[in-house]
C-alpha cells in the first residue's frame, strides 16, 4: 500500500489548488504565475504517488480492483497537465474553472486510490 501520508498530501494540495484556482474564475481575471506554480507543485506529488503505486504494483501488492487502479493512476497521471493545457488555451476565466475542475478532480481521484488499496471502495 502507498503511503497514507502521501495521498492525504496529495489530497490537501489540490484541494488548496482548487480553491486558489476560482479566486481568479470568481473575480473574472486570468490565472497567474502563483496557479502555475502550484499547479507544478501539485503535479510532482501526483507524480510520487503514481511512482509510488507502480513501486507497490511491482512488489507483488495488488489492489482490490486491480484494473480500475490502474485506470486511477493513469487519470491522476494526465488529467492535471491535460487541464493545464486547456486553461492555456483559455485565458479568460474559464481557464481558471477548468484549472480548478482539474485540481479538484485530482482530490477525488486520489482519495478513490487510498479506499482501493485499504478495501473500503
Amino acid at each position: 500500500m502507498p503511503p497514507q501520508s502521501l495521498g492525504t498530501a496529495v489530497i490537501v494540495a489540490g484541494l488548496l489548488l482548487g480553491l486558489w484556482c476560482l479566486v481568479p474564475a470568481v473575480r473574472n481575471r486570468t490565472l497567474g504565475a502563483s496557479h502555475w506554480a502550484g499547479s507544478g507543485l501539485v503535479y510532482a506529488l501526483v507524480c510520487a504517488e503514481v511512482i509510488s503505486g507502480i513501486v507497490h504494483l511491482a512488489q507483488g501488492a495488488h489492489p482490490r480492483e486491480y484494473a480500475t487502479f490502474i485506470g486511477y493512476l493513469i487519470a491522476i497521471f494526465l488529467i492535471l497537465p491535460l487541464g493545464a493545457v486547456l486553461a492555456r488555451l483559455e485565458p479568460t476565466r474559464w481557464g481558471a474553472v477548468i484549472l480548478t475542475v482539474a485540481a479538484l478532480v485530482v482530490s477525488v481521484l486520489i482519495l478513490r486510490i487510498n479506499q482501493l488499496w485499504s478495501g473500503v471502495g
